[in-house]
């Protein structure tokens, strides 16, 4: 029983560095793409009301865009 728990925390801990090593990777990757000038947030798609002392912003777009690439990123890790 014992060697089956560490066994168990060994495969956790290598999933959860491995998942902490992709996610800065996917930091830094949108890093370089916001510095390249890549619009995030002010796609065609995006709705921007500014009227008197009101502003309303939404991303819809850059929403659908992101659901995509997270719903292909989890697609990969669930392999």
């Amino acid at each position: 029983m014992c060697s089956v728990v560490k066994r168990c925390r060994r495969v956790t801990g290598v999933f959860v560095g491995k998942t902490l090593v992709f996610l800065g990777l996917g930091i830094a990757a949108l890093g370089l793409l916001v510095m390249a000038g890549v619009p995030f947030g002010r796609l065609p798609g995006d709705f921007a009301v500014r009227r008197g002392n009101f502003s309303f912003y939404f991303p819809l777009a850059t929403s659908i865009i992101l659901s995509i690439i997270l719903t292909l990123i989890l697609a990969f890790f669930r392999r």
